[in-house]
């Protein structure tokens, strides 16, 4: 009896497992991402001067439409050098990281050897640099160029417009992951940004506002900034509230951090 040799099964390609992705936090790759960031930043005044110069612009502006109410500006300075920064940081990033999305930079990133973590930790690094700079200049002309009047340290004022811009700088991150287009992008501020306004106690009191409200200010990060603020103009040393305040802020601005990391995919739309 003759046997048959079996046929020999087809030769099938096998794929290259990828490479598992880094999941620490690498300096080197972190830092090479901020500067590349930064690098593009630089080939566009326009973005440079909305972040820099909008805030002391909008300050400048606000202390002589109340130049005969010398009070008012310094009762609502303090509270708006903090929430300017948070504005035009959630604006630029946002629209920023969204052409990256859009432009596939951000899926051919995430194609490289490069975690998450440090993409995001990278763009946080580069816009984190120019808050410090944008929190800066706008504290120094408010405090010794537009007098105001602040019985604390101009260097709390300070932390606290950095901490804001760094939470505006993480929103904008956050958001520009539900976006399609830089349109959608800017649609988003009614919707994170505003409703932060109008509770943050800015206007009115929050303790004054209806009871639900107060309610919902109450997990505003916006609101504890304006708290900030104004334990820096009202005591001379650093209170137990101020601490508070500034833990929370620094916290949602890690936590949103955290949320924008993983919002980011291999593919764009």
């Amino acid at each position: 009896m003759t046997t048959t040799a079996p046929t020999p099964k087809a030769h099938r390609p096998t794929q290259a497992t990828p490479a598992p992705r880094p999941r620490a936090l690498n300096y080197s790759r972190t830092t090479a991402t901020a500067a590349r960031v930064l690098r593009q930043l630089g080939h566009d005044p326009r973005t440079i001067a909305l972040l820099l110069l909008i805030p002391c612009v909008m300050l400048f502006l606000l202390r002589y439409v109340f130049d005969g109410s010398p009070r008012v500006f310094d009762s609502i300075g303090a509270s708006l050098l903090g929430v300017f920064p948070l504005i035009t940081m959630f604006l630029v990033t946002s629209i920023a990281t969204l052409r990256e999305r859009t432009s596939g930079t951000l899926e051919r990133l995430l194609a490289m050897p490069l975690g998450k973590g440090d993409l995001i930790a990278g763009y946080a690094l580069a816009f984190g640099t120019l808050a410090i700079i944008q929190s800066a200049l706008a504290t120094g002309l408010a405090v010794w160029f537009l007098d105001l009047d602040v019985i604390g340290s101009p260097w709390l004022l300070l932390l606290v417009a950095l901490l804001d811009a760094l939470l505006g700088t993480a929103l904008g991150l956050f958001v520009s992951a539900f976006a399609s287009s830089e349109f959608q992008a800017v649609q988003f501020m009614p919707a994170v940004i505003f409703p932060q306004l109008l509770l943050c106690g800015l206007f009115t009191a929050r303790a004054d506002m209806h009871p639900a409200l107060e309610a919902i200010s109450d997990v505003l990060p916006m609101s504890y900034a304006v708290d900030g603020m104004n334990e820096v103009l009202l005591h001379t040393d650093m209170t137990a509230t101020f601490l508070r305040d500034v833990t929370i802020v620094a916290g949602c601005a890690l936590l949103v951090l955290t949320l924008g990391a993983a919002t980011l995919k291999r593919r764009t739309r």
